[in-house]
């Protein structure tokens, strides 16, 4: 029997504290450790199996929608970072640069990427010149750096993983069917893949990246009611182009810019996953993406036969194409169940001395707990079914949590009362920067995106009383 003192670790309540329930979940889990260097994470090997799957199944849907994969220079020259100015100036304060080289210093400083627009563009403006040429659908898998001032695992690093995908269009109509394609991809894989729940639609233009004519984002709503900007795709129009001088000969003879996008998701999902799917006894890992989908835990494993069923049990779980995994350490099966609750592994099976007699193992869920016994021989299939309905079920949970905590204010009183409730504020909005800083000012909010459904739900904007001329949702945001 394992000591006491090695079971697994108390975590607070998410009610009590959430962000101490965030950082005991990132810590327990062997999620993360800390570096030396302020921001800077290891991502620990369950953290970042969990990013393998997370990278797996994007750039298999990047690539069906016929996007290829290249690479990037890490170093970006001043000169070329200053040729876009408002991207530049949206930049500068999370730029780091490189002043040396050995003991030498460098005759221009490099930055290190905080984003590779203007690596793209340089290339761009090597390799089109026709309209043959185009378009050019290209996904960067790499690491960028912005030198954030307040860090936080998962959520914002000094550096951290991510994609980003760099396309040129002949036309600008091109260019904004891609930008929306792409968000509806980052959508699918957050609601289908990590059943996350998510708002689709344009940021306003205080929000819109910078250098980009339209930024569109997925907001998803954590556990604790603040928003998480999920992933982004921008329309560049030709604005770059024109900075760059990305110039191609169309089908008439003539010289036009390209149209251009760009989008990306990181490593901050991850976050997302943790503070929309956790619970007091730890993370709940969507199956599609678990590390390990299936735990295999003997029960009595001391004696005859047990270790090696569950051994042949876990081979089979395997063969039929899942992530199955035994727990034949010496804690106690209680320690065990705890652990891998905490971990978040989507389906736990049991197998003892009885079971063995029965033929049969013991198929426990994650999300609900709910406990099925099952022949040792339908376990494969009943597993797998079982993971698609753990997905569904995590999915529905979470917008359920997610809709009962969206508020629509029709008018001032109701809206300040809403914004004080953890949650969005749906409200009308006259399209007005004042406004969005006057909620800033007041709440801490800020406007998350304006859906596509643009269906009113009042006449006035609650901030101001003049018209409202656009539906939009609004939140504190992580």
């Amino acid at each position: 029997m394992a000591d006491q003192k090695n079971l697994v670790e108390h975590i607070t309540p998410m009610d009590t504290d959430f962000a101490q329930w965030y950082t005991d979940v990132v810590k327990k889990a062997q999620l993360i450790d800390y570096t030396s260097v302020k921001g800077c994470y290891i991502l620990r090997p369950y953290a970042y199996a969990l990013w393998e799957h997370m990278q797996g199944i994007l750039d298999g849907m990047f690539k069906a929608t016929g996007h290829e994969n290249v690479y990037m220079p890490l170093f970006i020259p001043e000169s070329l970072l200053q040729k876009e100015k408002d991207h530049v100036v949206g930049f500068a304060p999370e730029v780091a640069w490189v002043t040396h080289g050995g003991s030498e210093e460098l005759e221009e400083r490099m930055c290190i990427r905080p984003t590779s627009e203007v690596l793209f563009c340089e290339h761009y403006a090597h390799v089109v010149s026709s309209w043959r040429d185009l378009p050019k659908l290209y996904n960067q898998w790499c690491s960028v750096v912005r030198w954030e001032k307040t860090t936080r695992p998962f959520l914002r690093h000094r550096e951290f993983l991510w994609q980003e995908g760099h396309t040129a269009h002949a036309t600008a109509e091109e260019a904004q069917e891609e930008t929306l394609r792409m968000l509806g991809v980052y959508a699918d894989f957050l609601e289908n893949t990590l059943a996350i729940p998510v708002l689709q639609g344009p940021k306003t233009r205080s929000e819109t990246f910078a250098g980009a004519v339209a930024t569109y984002a997925v907001e998803a709503m954590m556990h604790d009611g603040r928003g998480l900007q999920a992933g982004t795709s921008h329309y560049f129009g030709d604005g770059f182009a024109r900075a760059f001088d990305i110039q191609y000969t169309d089908k008439n003879n003539q010289l036009q810019y390209v149209h251009q996008t760009s989008w990306g998701v990181s490593t901050r999902m991850i976050s997302g996953i943790i503070m929309v799917h956790g619970d007091d006894s730890g993370l709940k890992l969507p199956p599609a993406v678990a590390p390990v989908q299936v735990a295999v835990i003997p029960v009595a494993g001391h004696k005859p036969g047990v270790i090696e069923a569950a051994e042949a049990l876990t081979a089979k779980l395997c063969a039929a194409g899942l992530r199955a995994k035994i727990d034949a350490g010496d804690q106690s099966p209680g320690w065990k169940f705890a652990e891998h609750e905490m971990r978040g592994v989507p389906l736990r099976c049991e197998i003892g001395p009885k079971d063995i007699e029965n033929n049969q193992c013991v198929l426990v869920r994650r999300d609900n707990r709910v406990k099925a016994f099952v022949s040792l021989d339908a376990a494969p299939d009943t597993a797998k079914a079982l993971l698609s309905e753990i997905r569904d079920g995590m999915f529905a949970a979470t917008k359920a949590h997610r809709d009962a905590r969206i508020y629509d204010a029709l008018t001032g009183d109701a809206f300040w009362e809403a914004a004080a409730k953890p949650g969005f504020v749906r409200s009308m909005w006259c399209g007005a920067d004042a406004c969005e800083e006057t909620v800033k000012a007041k709440t801490g909010m800020k406007s998350r995106c304006l859906p596509f459904d643009q269906t009113p739900i009042g006449d006035t904007c609650p901030i101001c009383g003049g018209p409202g001329k656009h539906v939009l949702y609004w939140g504190q945001q992580y």
